[in-house]
């Protein structure tokens, strides 16, 4: 029975790192509560030295938490949020963002590749001044972004230098944060505070942990009441331990690195075997584990009798195969097999088809 898919990389297990790390915080007894646990204090202190630098961090159960609460701490209920078209915020978070900041709107914006762009914001920003329309008070990045891209150092710091003159927050949806440090060779603090980004929602459940992400206030003044904003957005775990002690499972020997990068080796193994293939198209490039591709229905639906799963819903169209952090070369290879096979069976129909269309033009 197949055991691995490419629907999402929240279908993945647990990675060996992560287990261990809530084993050993199980095995210890009693502990304090609500995060005044030793285990919650190492993490965090491990945090601050990954990022080198003194900031506040805070667990969460889920990226919709911690987006949506880590958002209502930038805004008030007039406030907007600038964000892309494709953004999980706008498109899976049901309303959340919305909800938790008592109603601050996102303007969700058109922008090439996933991305927002520093003339988008300027543009958005500055359109309307108004008080019978929301004032823009922040900007959310996705990195890497909702069809696989990653932003660049450079683009980063060009989008900050925008934002910081219309004064606004900047936020970063970093559900894929590994995947992106891993695109890009560079040190996390360099795609972040240092790159001018406030806020980031680091995510760890689609690195290898069993729940939990990690919102980091980089700019801490933002962090005022943050601790009251989780509570009463239900998101304070009594026995946080299990929460945040998996992370040092993740942040010894940089395992959520070298997670990112097998995720993002195994996509680009898949995009290698199938970019090919006669009939299939892709969409974007691939710079993180996302692989977007245009496959005809028909073979969509022979992988499917075969058991693979993938989601076609998902931003802006076409399949979506992504790759995790325990995906393996086999279940690559034998997808990118079955696709072959799928699409070899479709041939002798569409080579009937163009012999009609010649029959029809003579």
């Amino acid at each position: 029975m197949m055991t691995q898919h490419f629907a999402s990389d929240n279908n993945a297990g647990i990675c060996p790192e992560a287990m261990a790390a809530l084993k050993r915080a199980n095995a210890t007894g009693h502990e304090l509560s609500y995060g005044e646990d030793r285990w919650t204090a190492a993490v965090c202190d491990g945090l601050r030295a990954l990022f080198q630098t003194d900031c506040e961090v805070y667990f969460v159960f889920n990226g919709t938490a911690a987006n949506s609460v880590a958002l209502s701490a930038m805004c008030q209920p007039f406030h907007a949020v600038i964000c892309h078209e494709l953004s999980h915020i706008e498109t899976d978070e049901c309303g959340a963002p919305e909800f938790f900041s008592a109603g601050s709107k996102l303007l969700a914006v058109e922008g090439p590749l996933g991305k927002l762009t520093p003339d988008i914001i300027e543009y958005t920003a500055t359109k309307r001044s108004d008080m019978h329309f929301p004032k823009p008070k922040a900007v959310s990045l996705t990195q890497s972004t909702e069809v696989g891209t990653v932003y660049t150092v450079e683009e980063l710091r060009a989008i900050a230098a925008i934002a910081k003159r219309r004064g606004l927050n900047i936020h970063m949806d970093g559900a894929r944060f590994a995947n992106a440090v891993a695109t890009l060779g560079c040190h996390p603090s360099e795609i972040t505070w240092r790159a001018g980004i406030d806020v980031l929602c680091f995510g760890g459940t689609k690195n290898g942990l069993p729940v939990g992400e990690a919102v980091i206030f980089f700019k801490k003044e933002l962090a005022e009441d943050f601790a009251w904003r989780v509570k009463q957005a239900g998101q304070l775990a009594s026995k946080m331990r299990f929460v945040s002690a998996p992370w040092l499972g993740l942040l010894e020997n940089d395992v959520w690195l070298r997670n990112g990068r097998h995720a993002n080796a195994m996509a680009k193994r898949l995009a290698d075997h199938i970019g090919g293939l006669e009939g299939v198209n892709l969409m974007f490039p691939v710079e993180s584990n996302a692989v977007f591709a245009e496959i005809p229905p028909p073979a969509q639906a022979k992988l499917r009798e075969k058991g693979w799963r993938f989601y076609t819903f998902i931003g802006a169209g076409g399949c979506r195969l992504m790759c995790a952090w325990d995906t393996s070369p086999d279940t690559v290879d034998r997808f990118a097999a079955d696709l072959a096979k799928a699409l070899h069976g479709l041939a002798p129909a569409r080579e009937a088809a163009g012999e009609a269309r010649g029959r029809g033009r003579r």
